[in-house]
């Protein structure tokens, strides 16, 4: 099949980052892919397609750029008709859903997060059978999408965009020299709520001051909150909280941490969190999207409510107050997911939806 892959942009992260390996799998398969995206953003994700000789074009301009990028893909998918017209993310799924209508060209739309925005939600649920399948990455996103848009199950492809590997680098047991690093993966952005990490922070510092002295609070990523977060830091007097910027090599970031924390309002698999779970690393975690089931609760993990900054300073306590069994929990961590989401798993769940897709459009 000839696909185009349709995408909101090319941020690092996300949904951006896990498309190559998601694409590669499509090129194994025999297909041809090439990626259009509405918009450059961050433009991280564009060095990775090119290492991986993959084509992308990007269409449109700005975030607010309607009108252009619509025009732009007609134009595109007139000249370079593909089979299938492949959606990623919100916005590429309307404009994807009304270029597939207008050209007759069958739409496949990923779902990716356990939330949408209420404009966003009005319109997909009215939109829905303009895609002929939708493909959730986890079973949460699944469930969200047929509960929030009305897709039916049968409607539906589970194709996680993480698998799991048994060589990644490993992180190493706190053995009480140095600093207890607790670390997280993300955008700057008010989804991930680093606010609530930096107030978690203090409020550990004054249930223990002596062991949160001991400890450093480190995040990998780059976006707009920036200032907004360090002038928190300073405001609350948190002194041991550093942003390093965008890291290239995720997995060595994380197998320098002790504990992964995940502080967010909403996901859908989240592939940074199970990476730390990958690297040997427990996950401490708002209770969003696969998360909530691959952190068992004081097993792997903790699991805590959105925003909720009492309980998130607790489980950090229990995590700096017991490194031995703050290890043992990263390591049964690391084996459930392992387990759930191992390399083979995840090849033949995608090269089962192609192929059932194929024979569909062939038939």
């Amino acid at each position: 099949m000839r696909i185009c892959y349709l995408i909101n942009g090319l941020n690092g992260g996300g949904a951006a980052f896990p498309m190559v390996e998601i694409i590669g799998l499509m090129r194994r398969c025999g297909h041809d892919v090439k990626v259009l995206a509405l918009m450059r953003q961050d433009g991280r994700a564009a060095a990775r397609l090119e290492q991986a000789g993959i084509p992308f074009e990007i269409i449109g301009g700005g975030p607010r750029d309607y009108l252009a990028s619509s025009i732009a893909l007609l134009r595109h998918l007139r000249l370079d008709r593909p089979d299938v017209l492949w959606t990623s993310l919100s916005r590429a799924t309307m404009y994807g859903q009304v270029a597939g209508w207008l050209l007759g060209i069958p739409v496949i739309s990923w779902q990716h997060s356990d939330y949408l925005k209420p404009g966003n939600r009005r319109i997909l649920s009215r939109s829905r059978r303009l895609t002929r399948r939708w493909i959730a990455d986890s079973e949460t996103v699944k469930q969200f999408t047929m509960n929030t848009l009305g897709v039916a199950a049968t409607d539906i492809d589970i194709w996680p965009m993480f698998s799991a590997r048994a060589d990644a680098p490993q992180a190493a047991a706190w053995n009480g020299e140095g600093l207890f690093r607790v670390g997280s993966l993300g955008r700057l952005h008010t989804s991930k709520q680093y606010a609530v990490l930096i107030r978690a922070a203090a409020r550990l510092q004054a249930l223990d001051p002596q062991r949160a002295a001991r400890m450093e609070f480190v995040i990998a990523g780059a976006g707009d909150e920036e200032a907004e977060l360090r002038a928190l830091a300073d405001q609350l007097g948190v002194k041991n909280f550093r942003l390093v910027g965008f890291v290239e090599q995720p997995s060595k970031f994380l197998a320098g941490l002790h504990v992964y924390i995940q502080t967010s309002l909403k996901e859908g698999l989240c592939v940074a969190a199970h990476e730390a779970m990958q690297a040997g690393l427990p996950v401490i975690s708002t209770r969003v999207g696969e998360i909530a089931v691959s952190v068992l609760h004081e097993q792997t993990g903790w699991l805590c409510e959105v925003g909720d900054v009492e309980a998130l300073a607790l489980a950090l306590l229990a995590a700096v107050k017991d490194p031995a069994q703050t290890a043992r929990m990263g390591q049964a961590g690391r084996a459930r997911v392992l387990a759930r989401f191992g390399a083979e798993q995840a090849e033949a769940a995608g090269r089962d939806i192609l192929r059932r897709l194929q024979d569909e459009l062939q038939g």
